[in-house]
């Protein structure tokens, strides 16, 4: 008897260490930030006041708040397209074998690997309004950070070459597991290239493209580095993202209380988001 017990605790003996980790890095981060959303706080991020639900109502009727919800909106639209976009289109170059594929290949790669600070820092000197190549090669003088018309496209576009690393190797693994028979088969029934993408390629790459959605729309509520970088959330507000306002609240007006419940409201969404593409997934994927 003493043995069947004690077979049946030592698989959970080896989950402790796993869970102490979670617990101090996730759990007990995740209920102190709800907790601090409830009150009022000091300088020193301890809380003072209870306000309960004051911070989100604050939230809710503050037009820089409101803002931000926006901004980020249209900032993820770009980067997940933008970024979901480019992947594909490299991967579908780089399936067909030819001489110097290796380098195409790690070159389409490579943003995965670069830090977003320096992808900003290079980004930046590119956008200089006097000495940037961009405005040298286009012929143009547009301050392109200092724009609000401008700003937020500049920054999604260089998050989604970021993301776009990534989801080539994503969408590469799914081509590589599309059986060529079927296109073979396609092109002696007289289907074009175009025809065999829509009606073959797109279908087989269902499920690896539901992950890379859902991934890619994490990934970019949570991009912050190349914005601190480039705009600072400016200019007027015009790239201030929900992370950036959470970290300005947080850090430079010790806000505690406020940016714990932005913190709250940006999982809340992601959450939504994620629960609504499964429910889709369910209906609309091919395995």
């Amino acid at each position: 008897m003493g043995n069947n017990s004690k077979s049946k605790i030592t698989p959970y003996l080896y989950l402790v260490p796993c869970m102490l980790i979670f617990g101090i890095f996730l759990f007990y981060p995740f209920v102190k930030t709800i907790y601090l959303s409830l009150y009022k706080t000091n300088k020193m991020g301890q809380a003072k006041l209870y306000v309960g639900l004051g911070n989100y109502k604050e939230l809710l009727q503050s037009v820089s708040f409101i803002n931000s919800l926006k901004v980020t909106l249209i900032f993820v639209l770009i980067v997940v397209i933008g970024g979901m976009l480019l992947g594909l289109i490299a991967a579908v170059l780089c399936n067909k074998a030819f001489p110097g594929i290796r380098v195409f290949s790690t070159s389409y790669a490579l943003p995965m690997a670069i830090a977003s600070s320096s992808a900003a820092m290079i980004f930046q000197i590119m956008l200089h309004p006097a000495v940037g190549i961009v405005n040298k090669l286009l012929g143009l003088d547009i301050n392109w950070l200092n724009d609000p018309n401008t700003a937020l496209i500049c920054v999604a576009i260089l998050t989604a070459w970021l993301n776009s690393g990534i989801n080539f190797l994503y969408f590469s693994a799914g081509l590589g597991n599309i059986d060529e028979t079927i296109y073979e088969r396609a092109s002696v029934d007289g289907a074009s290239s175009v025809q065999q993408f829509f009606s073959l390629t797109l279908p087989g790459l269902s499920p690896i493209m539901f992950y890379t959605l859902v991934v890619n729309i994490i990934q970019a509520f949570q991009s912050f580095g190349q914005i601190k970088i480039l705009t600072e959330g400016g200019p007027n507000e015009s790239t201030n993202v929900i992370v950036y306002s959470i970290y300005r609240d947080a850090f430079f007006n010790y806000r505690f209380g406020s940016a714990a419940a932005q913190s709250v409201i940006l999982f809340v969404i992601i959450m939504i988001i994620t629960l609504i593409m499964f429910r889709i997934e369910k209906k609309g994927v091919n395995y």
